[in-house]
This record gives structure tokens, C-alpha cells and sequence, in this order.
């Protein structure tokens, strides 16, 4: 069972810190349960964890389709026993439910849509098996989960941009358990450093999922730099996963900021705070993910929710410093069955 000594003073430490730095409405109370999922199973199951499930370890299949397991079983029982089906269709029904479907799309798009020819490089990449996860892909002999096919396809949607510029330093807020970090690594850029800034439990998985995948001496934690007054960019190893309140010791520049839905779980003053240090690093480039509509309001004290949804509107009331280049909902984001928008958005500094 893995050591969470430094998961347990990274949350005290957070305690002590802004609000800014602490959970929002949508994350308080799930940051908690994930401590405790952490604490009962061990971060060698996290990414087959109830609570990394449901907030940030995505799946085409159950619980990301909606579909519970009895609701899929009781289906596939039915048409098992009850139907006269061939193994064809029953294929095929595994397949829909299972998420092979919908990964293979995505795959699809990912082949058509990226130059082989520039960086940075994603032909050869396969997902580590880190974290046991209840969900992965196989195709040409190579592991994905939906989280890696997510940024994936949005890094398609920034090379077709990008034309000779090539972002060689990488900050993300909100990182999930790292998997823009593993896919840069393995991008061949020379020089690549990616920086992941989050909160505790989060910024954890990401650590134990990078530093297990890559090594710890490639991986610059919590513990290894908290007692820095200042942390320069340019003297972090090639990965560093840090908490959210370390953002202001960041000294140096970033070529690439990313967000991928975490800024849509944040209050608008906790999105435009990090947006300030985005741009006090000078980052050329910024690549988010938003929910066009908005995330849910939170309705009651024990609703999952936000006070007040970020929308596209407000990104450019806080970037005024950058043009706007491009959206996309198609090929590279994702519109769900009922009609929400998972969008792409692309900015350049002026």
C-alpha cells in the first residue's frame, strides 16, 4: 500500500492557504471522499477508484456513459438468454456498452487528423497501465483510455495552428492524473518540460501515476520543492506536478497553457486568479476545454454543482491580452447525447 504521508501534508498544508488555492463547490466535499478512497484501496487501483471515476478519470463506458452496471447488465442478460442472437450482435452490444465504440471513433479522428510530420509527435504513443485501469483501448498495438484520446485530439486541433512554433514548455492547472504530461514526454520535443498544477488529492495521482510511468528523477513533486522560496522553470526536471498555491513561485516562461475542463469546476475568480500567473509566465499560446452551456449550478448544500458557471463570454473578458483563433466542437471536442457542447478554444498572445 503506497506511503500518503505527502498527500496528507500537501491537505494541510492547502488549509492554510487562499481560498483561491482550496476547493470550489463542485470539488470540497469529492476531494475529501477521494482521500478516503486513496487511503482504504491504494493508489496502484486509483483508476478503477469510485470516486477518480466519477471526477477525473473519464470513461466511454460505465459511469462516463451514464449507464450504470446493473442497467447494462440486465440488458445484456436479456438479449443473452431471451433473444436468439448471433456472436456478432452480442459483439456489437459489448462493444457499445463497453466503450469500445465510441474510443474507436475517437482513434479515427485522432489518425486523420494529425501531421505525422510535425511535433509534436503522436504516432507512437501507448498509455501506460499505471493505476490499474478499469478502461483501456487497444488499437495497433497501442493502449489509450479516454483521457489520453481527449487531449490527444485537442493537441490535433493545436498543431493545425501551431505551423513552425513549437511549444516546448508546457503548464497545465487541473491535469487529471497526468496524462498531457505523459503524452508530451513521449512527444519528441527536445528540451520538454510540462508542469502540472493542482489540488490535493489530484496533484497526487498525477505524481504517483508520472513518477511510477517515468521514474522519480524525472519528476519534480510537492515535497521536493516546497521549501522554495522561488521555483525556476528553466531547472525543473522534464515533468512537475505541484500544488495549487505554488503557482506564484513559478519564475520563468511557458510557450503552452492547458486547461481541460477543470476551469469549468472553478468559480470564475479562482479561473481568472490562474489566468493572471498564466500570464505573468508570458505563455504564447492557451489551449482550454469548456462547456459551452456552463457546468450545473449547485442547487442545494449536498448538490454537485458550481455557484456560477464559466462560460466562453468570460474567457475573453479575462484574456484581453490575447486574439481569439479558433473553436471547434467537431472532430476534436464532444457533444453529448442531450445537446451540451464540450468545446475547444484557442488563443494567441497579441
Amino acid at each position: 500500500m503506497t506511503d500518503l504521508k505527502e498527500l496528507f501534508d500537501a491537505r494541510t498544508e492547502m488549509d492554510r492557504q487562499h481560498a483561491l488555492y482550496r476547493p470550489t463547490a463542485f470539488w470540497a466535499e469529492a476531494s475529501r471522499k477521494m482521500v478516503d478512497d486513496f487511503e482504504e484501496h491504494g493508489m496502484e487501483n486509483f483508476r478503477a477508484l469510485t470516486m477518480p471515476l466519477n471526477f477525473f478519470v473519464p470513461t466511454f463506458g460505465t459511469p462516463g456513459s451514464g449507464f450504470s452496471q446493473n442497467a447494462i447488465d440486465g440488458v445484456t442478460d436479456y438479449y443473452r438468454e431471451k433473444v436468439d442472437q448471433s456472436p456478432k450482435q452480442l459483439s456489437a452490444l459489448d462493444q457499445f456498452f463497453g466503450g469500445y465504440n465510441s474510443a474507436l471513433a475517437d482513434y479515427r479522428v485522432l489518425l486523420a487528423g494529425d501531421d505525422k510530420n510535425k511535433l509534436p509527435h503522436f504516432h507512437s504513443f501507448s498509455e501506460s497501465t499505471v493505476g490499474n485501469p478499469k478502461e483501456h483501448f487497444e488499437f495497433d498495438g497501442r493502449n489509450f483510455s479516454r483521457s489520453s484520446l481527449n487531449y490527444l485530439l485537442g493537441l490535433c486541433f493545436l498543431k493545425k495552428h501551431l505551423g513552425n512554433d513549437v511549444p516546448r514548455t508546457v503548464l497545465e492547472i487541473g491535469g487529471g492524473f497526468g496524462s498531457l504530461g505523459e503524452i508530451m514526454f513521449n512527444s519528441n520535443i527536445d528540451g520538454m518540460r510540462y508542469i502540472d498544477i493542482d489540488i490535493p488529492p489530484t496533484s497526487y495521482a498525477s505524481q504517483y501515476y508520472l513518477s511510477e510511468t517515468f521514474g522519480t528523477n524525472n519528476v519534480a513533486t510537492f515535497k521536493s520543492t516546497q521549501d522554495k522560496e522561488e521555483i525556476i522553470i528553466d531547472e525543473l526536471p522534464p515533468l512537475s506536478v505541484l500544488c495549487s498555491w505554488q503557482i506564484e513561485k513559478l519564475k520563468g516562461q511557458v510557450d503552452l497553457f492547458v486547461n481541460f475542463i477543470s476551469f469549468q469546476e472553478m468559480e470564475p475568480p479562482v479561473v481568472e486568479n490562474y489566468l493572471s500567473h498564466v500570464k505573468r509566465l508570458g505563455s504564447k499560446w492557451i489551449l482550454l476545454r469548456n462547456l459551452r452551456e456552463g457546468k450545473q449550478k449547485k442547487i442545494s448544500a449536498d448538490s454537485l454543482g458550481v455557484e456560477t458557471p464559466i462560460l466562453d463570454e468570460d474567457y475573453a473578458k479575462m484574456l484581453p491580452e490575447y486574439d481569439f483563433v479558433d473553436r471547434n466542437v467537431f472532430p476534436f471536442g464532444f457533444q453529448t447525447v442531450d445537446g451540451f457542447h464540450s468545446e475547444l478554444y484557442l488563443f494567441r498572445r497579441k
